[in-house]
């Protein structure tokens, strides 16, 4: 495993009442979790929010172990206090508020600066970080994964539910973060030079108020030395979580010596990312080599193949096929949150069946 390349995994979560409804309680949540002894546990830009980070994983094993010790620290802390973690890009049931801005100075800036933008803002997302050797390789490989951001939505797409109605999107999510001047597809990049200078004319502009804030759904991180996936909404369980990352670190590795990165415009890209969030992984997806639409799952499965090697070589095959196998079965997030919906169109039944057990980890399922 000595030349596997590292990743981590960064999860944003819903803390809501026994009603589904978002509440300002996750810095009393985060306090009363404290240590769990693996990762991070972080505050985000609402106080409806909790978020979690893994430390620094080689193998999938220890990254479904992390998640789970998280998630349960957590719901455990919410419990002692009526209230549940849940694992949904956007909340099930309506707040009836807008959310309450986390109390620091960044937030609080951020708010001001930007408004509604900011204010309106309750999603969740996934983040997956792939260890790189030096910017200049980072930027290149943002390059090579662009035309996978689609279907790399796909595998946790799991926000079709919210506020009390079915969006009829997979990745409500995907919309609702498209409102930041900074989100969505970063563009080809001819060098490290070039991304600094979009960052900086950015900085310039006031389109964002520092570093942190570049929200591409692919990123080089400016914290560690990896490059950052952020397409994707939370996973409904741990182990799509971990799915995702290990596709992701698969993807890195075997373009990490690779040439010249391929010329996809933005404009189609973004085209693209809609169709992957209106139709999720049971629906289609276009290719990343054509631009035709397909079922996701067959393009996942191009996907696995492409990084057949960089699979076996962290022993990940099995575990990813299997994974896409029971995504072709059972649906992913959105999908099981939509089946929950339709029995008595309650979000709150969605809420009681996704929100993170305070025992062992268990799948939701519909």
């Amino acid at each position: 495993m000595a030349d596997v390349l590292t990743f981590g995994i960064e999860e944003e979560f819903l803390v809501v009442d026994d009603r589904g409804r978002p509440v300002h309680a996750a810095d009393a949540v985060l306090d009363s979790a404290g240590d769990s002894g693996v990762g991070d546990l972080q505050q985000e830009l609402t106080k409806s929010q909790a978020e979690t980070a893994t430390g620094i994983c080689v193998t999938r094993d220890e990254a479904v172990e992390q998640l789970q010790a998280m998630r349960t620290s957590l719901a455990r802390a919410a419990d002692r206090r009526g209230l549940r973690i849940l694992p949904c890009a956007s909340p099930p049931v309506s707040a009836g508020e807008l959310p309450a801005i986390t109390a620091t100075p960044r937030y609080r800036r951020m708010a001001a600066h930007f408004g509604a933008t900011a204010r309106a803002t309750l999603t969740c997302g996934c983040h997956v970080h792939v260890a790189v050797p030096d910017p200049e390789t980072g930027t290149r490989v943002l390059g090579h994964v662009r035309p996978w951001l689609p279907a790399l939505l796909t595998v946790t797409a799991n926000s079709a539910i919210a506020d009390g109605i079915d969006t009829d999107y997979c990745s409500w999510r995907n919309q609702e973060w498209a409102r930041w001047p900074s989100a969505g597809p970063p563009p080809r990049f001819a060098s490290h030079a070039d991304y600094e200078g979009v960052v900086d004319a950015w900085l310039r502009a006031g389109a964002i108020l520092d570093r942190g804030m570049v929200y591409w759904d692919v990123r080089l991180s400016e914290k560690q030395p990896t490059v950052e996936f952020r397409v994707a909404d939370v996973a409904a369980t741990a182990e799509e979580a971990t799915l995702l990352a290990v596709l992701c670190r698969a993807l890195v590795a075997t373009v990490l010596d690779a040439g010249d990165p391929p010329h996809l415009s933005n404009e189609v890209l973004r085209g693209q990312l809609w169709r992957a969030a209106r139709e999720g992984v049971t629906g289609h997806c276009p290719d990343p080599a054509t631009g035709d639409l397909l079922p996701a799952v067959e393009v996942l499965k191009r996907l696995a193949e492409f990084c057949a090697p960089a699979l076996r070589s962290a022993g990940d095959t099995e575990f990813v096929l299997e994974g896409l196998a029971r995504l072709a079965r059972d649906g992913g997030g959105a999908d099981r949150q939509r089946r929950l919906f339709a029995n008595r169109e309650s979000a709150l039944d969605v809420v009681d069946r996704f929100a993170v057990p305070t025992g062992a980890a268990r799948p939701a399922t519909a």
